[in-house]
């Protein structure tokens, strides 16, 4: 009988029992010098990372720590091979990084995180790697590829707006062109939606945010199931000199553990802000695809299996000082710019960020809140108060 996925995350990446005893969790494992019984056995190792297998040459590669965070993502994405990074940003550079080359197009939804528009203009223009942008839900796909398009960029729901994206007729496009279809899979954390499975060739993921789920760790992640990207991945990874210590492997694997029930838990208390504040006479929109009102509710309903902690709120009637005036009366909400810990937490989003979204139409910005596991109804009589101290009753 297939084990459903919380019952696998909870004992995916565990330590064999060493004859008839072991511990629950793999063990903190800290080397920089990997040793080797034989010359015979360390060439026979480095051949195995040069073809794309996960093993390590020196302590850079990672060893029994990183090896069972490893083997839990592909778990949890449904893939053969996962990287660490130092961040979710590290991990999409090396995705973009290893895949193109000087006279390669990139074409990217321009709902994305905006880091990556940073990488485009501070170093994939001076590699000479041209990158467009396009809105799915304007612009068929296939009046903006180019005959030198060589990797598609998607990021589902979009940043700060939550825009939906169809990805089906992306991957057929692309996969039928030879284009490499690479999916930023943060928002669903791959508990809620699997990129791979609807072909996709990369999914990474800022593991910053749910994966690690207390808010005390760095680290990016990439899956595939594919081994041409694999081999691709592998030899940037180690041309960067890219490494995970063992310790913030620990604490994403131990972050795993618990995903499950705190998904279902920041989705609970999230719809239930955003449908208080849709019915709010001050809110002019709330941006969660969840809300059965919302444009991408059919599209999110049909790929994925819920939602996360994330919305975002347009007021009637109000300017940028007012937005950041209901920011700074929050008592239960922190000022911060990341999400998927266990903590609330609120920023201005303003025009000037949201103007690379087609889809924004709007004068004074949104606050993007990400809804965390305090009582929802704590959390809705602080948004009332700030609410009301600033824009009246």
């Amino acid at each position: 009988m297939p084990l459903h996925l919380d019952t696998r995350l909870a004992h995916c990446g565990r330590p064999a029992l060493n004859a008839e005893s072991g511990p629950v969790n793999t063990p903190v494992v800290r080397t920089s010098t990997v040793r080797f019984q034989s010359i015979a056995a360390m060439q026979a190792q480095v051949g195995k990372r040069a073809s794309g297998q996960p093993v390590s040459t020196y302590g850079r590669h990672g060893m029994d720590t990183q090896r069972a965070l490893e083997q839990a993502l592909c778990e949890l994405e449904g893939g053969t091979r996962a990287w660490l990074t130092p961040s979710g940003l590290a991990a999409i550079s090396l995705s973009l990084l290893a895949l193109t080359a000087p006279g390669d197009h990139v074409l990217v939804t321009d709902s994305v995180y905006q880091p990556v528009r940073k990488l485009d203009a501070g170093h994939l223009a001076r590699m000479g790697v041209q990158v467009g942008y396009f809105d799915p839900s304007t612009q068929p796909i296939e009046d903006c590829l180019q005959p030198h398009t060589r990797v598609v960029y998607v990021e589902t729901p979009g940043s700060l707006l939550f825009e939906m994206i169809d990805l089906v007729p992306i991957v057929a496009i692309c996969n039928a062109r030879g284009i490499s279809v690479v999916a930023d899979n943060t928002w669903a954390s791959g508990y809620w939606f699997n990129p791979l499975a609807l072909g996709a060739d990369i999914s990474l993921m800022a593991g910053t945010k749910y994966i690690g789920g207390h808010s005390d760790l760095m680290q990016g992640v990439i899956v595939t199931q594919d081994a041409a990207h694999a081999a691709q991945l592998t030899k940037t990874y180690d041309a960067l000199g890219l490494a995970v210590s063992p310790d913030e492997a620990y604490l994403a694997l131990r972050g795993l553990r618990t995903l499950a029930v705190r998904m279902q838990q920041h989705q609970h208390n999230a719809l239930a802000v955003a449908q208080w504040l849709a019915a709010h006479p001050k809110v002019e929109r709330v941006y969660c695809p969840a809300l059965a009102t919302d444009p991408g509710n059919a599209l999110w309903r049909r790929d994925f299996r819920g939602a996360n902690g994330l919305l975002s709120v347009q007021f009637r009637d109000c300017s940028e000082a007012r937005l950041f005036a209901i920011a700074d009366a929050l008592v239960l909400f922190d000022i911060g710019a990341s999400w998927g810990g266990y903590e609330s937490l609120v920023l201005p989003a303003t025009c000037e960020k949201l103007s690379a979204h087609r889809s924004w139409h709007g004068a004074a910005g949104v606050l993007r809140l990400h809804v965390g596991l305090e009582n929802c109804a704590d959390l809705i009589a602080d948004l009332e108060q700030a609410i009301a101290g600033v824009l009246g009753p």
